[in-house]
């Protein structure tokens, strides 16, 4: 797999036109907030005088992209645990880490409000065991997610529900999903990540697992499976971070002072992700609605070099 990564970021640093050296790389992910939150930083260094450029990128390949300076800054880094990738990258001198914003994030099982009174169990984990068959058919329930790589289909055993997986796309398939849902008022429970667009749009609640614990990934005598492993959630606090390439400092030195003071809130995410995911205003349209709304509590975006 590391193989196949390396590969893929030569391939994707050999179609890259030679000016690109001398612009500064910014990825875009498959998720719209940090799509829009880039784009608004770049618009900043873009009015600071230096030339952007933007890379499509999957998530999984930031990280490599960012050692190999094909990337220089990311603008949206989830860690959840300290001793992921991006954890190991920065230890090792290979990424830089920017700080954390005021935003704390979590990443779980989620409904909406008005299926709470449908399985009145809820929050509680228990209670989907005895509400399955309302989440799907033929007594089965069904978890809605996307492309990504988390362990449910590892936790649906450890807790022994009565589950399935459905993995759609995208998270514009997922949202799809959830607002068909929503209009014929069926139970629908799915991944979900805050901050979101749901959270200022749509009331909901995640599902109270186990919590999590370290000993819950390698321990099958840990928690209420004594023998199977993963029989807890996410971790409830996921920090959300800024990184950049290890040459900035030096060769953009203004750029790296403005990272240092970049930050969002828990609201000014989630807008983003309202205005261009859900809503799907044009990228300058989302742009000025957020600058409108949030301008006057960025500081950053008066930034200006040091001499």
């Amino acid at each position: 797999m590391r193989i196949l990564a390396i590969a893929l970021l030569t391939l994707v640093f050999s179609v890259m036109p030679a000016s690109s050296a001398d612009k500064i790389v910014l990825p875009l992910n498959h998720w719209a907030s940090q799509q829009l939150l880039t784009k608004l930083v770049g618009n900043k260094i873009e009015q600071l005088g230096f030339a952007v450029d933007y890379l499509p990128i999957k998530a999984d390949l930031q990280i490599g992209a960012l050692r190999t300076g094909v990337i220089h800054i990311q603008v949206s880094v989830w860690q959840s645990q300290k001793d992921d990738d991006f954890s190991q990258a920065v230890k090792r001198g290979l990424v830089e880490d920017m700080g954390a914003y005021s935003a704390i994030g979590r990443e779980d099982w989620w409904y909406p409000e008005y299926v709470q009174a449908m399985c009145p169990g809820l929050p509680h984990w228990l209670a989907l065991k005895d509400c399955a068959a309302l989440f799907g058919q033929g007594g089965k329930g069904v978890f809605y997610t996307g492309p990504w790589n988390y362990r449910d289909a590892e936790l649906i055993r450890a807790l022994k529900l009565n589950f399935t997986i459905t993995r759609l796309a995208s998270a514009d398939e997922l949202w799809q999903r959830l607002r068909q849902a929503i209009d014929n008022q069926e139970a629908i429970v799915l991944l979900n990540w805050t901050p979101s667009w749901l959270d200022v749009r749509l009331d909901g609640r995640f599902i109270e697992f186990p919590a999590f614990e370290h000993a819950c990934l390698d321990d099958p005598t840990w928690g209420v499976n004594k023998t199977m492993i993963h029989d807890c959630g996410n971790p409830k606090k996921t920090l959300i971070k800024k990184a950049v390439w290890p040459g900035l400092k030096d060769k953009w030195p203004c750029i790296y002072q403005l990272m240092q003071y970049v930050d969002f809130t828990h609201e000014m995410i989630a807008e983003a992700s309202a205005l261009y995911g859900v809503e799907k205003q044009t990228e300058q349209e989302a742009m000025n609605s957020w600058l409108d709304k949030f301008a006057h509590q960025s500081a950053w975006l008066n930034f200006t070099c040091s001499s």
